[in-house]
């Protein structure tokens, strides 16, 4: 997704406020310091978080506007800012805890892409290290969804949201999102991937990390593929 526009990377928060996914990863990392490495940070919620907590943490994203949003929040002088993608990403600093929120491993729309973002993250991670991301659940039919969707209007009342179906084939769905400001109306495209369990365990697999949990929501309920809406995974370095 394309937050690359100063005013829609400010309106990130207003579209993705802070829920029940925060809070997850924030018991991932415990309440004792540990490093920790956030992969497509975006607006930095979670990072400044983890940061409030006394962790040492690592922000990286490849836009410039949206680290530009977070560098202007409390917390985040102490968050080193990166930016990359998540496939160029390198730094010989070793990490407790990787992650990847907010469904961004569904931008990686190749299995050479996320392999090289998997492989990234074990190079990375310390032994005894964990990593983890969430994808939503293919087995649930969300173009449908989405394009039933209303336009919505964002809070502060200054911005429609509306969301548009453009094309689904496969495991691929894109669409448009557009923001309708008082002065001008700015639209991003996107695509998503969306990969069964099987196919996410096996480039797991092939990144050398081993799977030990998945779960189906933020409350840490075994992941289902009947009605589960998220597919949370936890992967470590194999002992």
């Amino acid at each position: 997704m394309d937050y690359c526009d100063l005013r829609i990377a400010q309106t990130y928060d207003l579209a993705n406020p802070r829920a029940a996914d925060t809070d997850f990863y924030l018991s991932l990392a415990g309440s004792q310091p540990c490093r920790v490495l956030d992969l497509g940070c975006g607006t930095g919620t979670l990072c400044r978080a983890l940061a409030e907590r006394g962790h040492r943490v690592t922000g990286v994203d490849p836009a410039a506007a949206m680290l530009d949003v977070a560098r202007s929040k409390p917390y985040s002088e102490s968050v080193e800012w990166i930016e990359s993608s998540a496939q160029r990403y390198l730094s010989h600093l070793r990490f407790d805890l990787i992650v990847m929120t907010g469904h961004t491993f569904q931008i990686l729309l190749t299995d050479a892409d996320t392999l090289a973002v998997l492989d990234g993250m074990r190079r990375h991670l310390k032994e005894g290290g964990r990593v983890a991301f969430d994808t939503r659940n293919p087995h649930l039919d969300w173009a449908s969804e989405w394009a039933a969707r209303p336009p919505r209007t964002l809070p502060g009342g200054q911005v429609q949201e509306t969301l548009k179906i453009t094309g689904v084939d496969g495991e691929f769905i894109s669409f448009e999102t557009s923001y309708r400001f008082p002065d001008v109306t700015l639209t991003t495209s996107s695509t998503l991937r969306f990969l069964l369990r099987e196919q996410v365990e096996s480039l797991i697999t092939r990144s050398g990390l081993v799977v030990r949990e998945i779960f189906g929501d933020w409350t840490s309920q075994r992941f289902a593929a009947a009605d589960s809406r998220e597919m949370i995974l936890v992967a470590e370095i194999p002992k």
